[in-house]
């Protein structure tokens, strides 16, 4: 070092003597803190780990798996530095105090972590009772979470300012708007989640659908800022709750616990084939046993119908009341549908025909099946139209289809055998 090196540092006027012996004091809280957190972290958090372990009560073992005790860890170094810093020598009295005041604010978050985690704690315990489920308290314990470290934030910067904390919280007052346009989203969630759970409209578990955000699955998590949605394809949909009373939305909750999923399907039949059923029909059909009752009473009501005719109009088949082939097959229906263990018939049951448009006749089935579950529902659905479809020869009808390219060029063949034929000579 050159002299003037020298100059500047004895300007400050250092006793290297005392500087050294504070730091060793330093260097020794350190060394304790450390020892502290050690015995905090490893031999009391492990004897408590396996306390906890062997007891009998299940929810303790909830409170250590949200690490409660491990966040309360830093605490024990916290004071040690707080309290030795007292016996350091040669400290100012302002040094101390801001490292005390440093301390104690650090003491109020790690408390304000662990709170948090034991909030945590209640709400996985709460979880696994069934009431849960319809009656979620998630959303409340965040709002809860975000009080706590609000006050926990406001109680350490007075802390660190040798500050009351109601200087602070006066002055919220004149911070209301601010406060509004920064929680805007988390204070319209929470008046949502209130509605939705005081309501009953939505639970863990649900099957929703809301098609303006793309959401078609089980709900997984109903939190203060969002709802998680699990979608049938594996994706995860995150619609914010303030959403679902801006928007509508579709609950099959009640369809589950009714027993009952609606079967709402029409086929389409070609009107050109339909027609009276002749003498030997009817009587095929009575020979069918869930139509044998329908068609010998069908067949006294017309019969009693018809001989009040006067004499010459019975000669007119359009005079009579006949026997249709699409009416027995809405009858045929029926009486199939009743046969079926799987269909519900406390619930709406109906065979009708829908609006006649030009393609075709419509003959809608609307009843619900027994079992919700989605897959054994399709399966119950298939086998009902893949019968309807296969009887429907039988009744001398047709199901209407759009023409295919084979349909087309059976007719251009049609037509070119037909032009054929007159391009030759006779």
């Amino acid at each position: 070092m050159n002299p003037t090196e020298i100059e500047w540092l004895k300007s400050f006027e250092i006793d290297w003597a005392l500087f050294f012996e504070s730091a060793a004091w330093i260097a020794g809280v350190l060394v304790i803190a450390a020892i502290a957190h050690l015995i905090a972290s490893r031999l009391i958090l492990r004897g408590i780990s396996k306390l906890v372990k062997r007891s009998s009560i299940w929810w303790d073992d909830v409170i250590a798996e949200e690490k409660v005790f491990e966040r309360l860890a830093p605490i024990a170094p916290a004071l040690v530095i707080r309290w030795g810093m007292v016996f350091v020598p040669n400290l100012g009295e302002d040094i101390v105090d801001l490292v005390q005041r440093v301390v104690v604010a650090t003491i109020v978050m790690v408390v304000a972590r662990a709170a948090s985690a034991f909030l945590g704690a209640v709400n996985a315990i709460y979880a696994k009772y069934e009431v849960a489920r319809g009656r979620p308290i998630k959303s409340y314990i965040q709002v809860v979470q975000i009080a706590v470290y609000l006050f926990a934030l406001i109680y350490a910067v007075a802390a660190l300012m040798n500050e009351s904390p109601w200087y602070f919280l006066t002055g919220l007052g004149a911070m209301t708007a601010v406060l509004l346009v920064i929680f805007r989203d988390t204070l319209l969630s929470l008046v949502a989640g209130v509605q939705l759970t005081n309501n009953d409209l939505i639970r863990v578990g649900d099957w929703i659908e809301m098609p303006n955000f793309g959401a078609d699955g089980d709900v997984v998590d109903i939190a203060l800022n969002v709802v998680k949605v699990k979608n049938w394809d594996g994706t995860i949909t995150v619609i914010p709750t303030h959403k679902f009373l801006e928007h509508s939305f579709k609950n099959w909750r009640n369809v589950f616990e009714a027993g009952g999923r609606r079967i709402k399907r029409s086929l389409l039949i070609d009107m050109n084939t339909i027609r009276f059923l002749s003498e030997d029909e009817i009587e095929k059909f009575s020979k069918i046993q869930v139509l044998h009752e329908y068609i010998e009473r069908k067949k006294e009501e017309l019969k009693e119908h018809n001989a009040k005719l006067p004499e010459g109009a019975q000669e007119l088949m359009v005079n009579k009341r006949w026997l249709t082939n699409v009416g027995t097959l809405r009858a045929y229906l029926v009486a199939y549908l009743r046969t079926n263990p799987q269909i519900h018939e406390e619930f709406s049951f109906l065979v009708r025909q829908l609006q006649p448009t030009e393609s075709g006749l419509p003959i809608e089935i609307y009843v619900f099946s027994k079992d919700t579950r989605w897959a054994h529902y399709e399966a119950i659905q298939a086998d009902i139209f893949d019968h309807l479809m296969a009887v429907l020869p039988e009744f001398g009808l047709r199901a209407f289809q759009a023409p295919a390219g084979r349909d087309f060029e059976a007719l251009n063949r049609s037509i070119l055998a037909d032009h054929t034929s007159k391009q030759l000579p006779d």
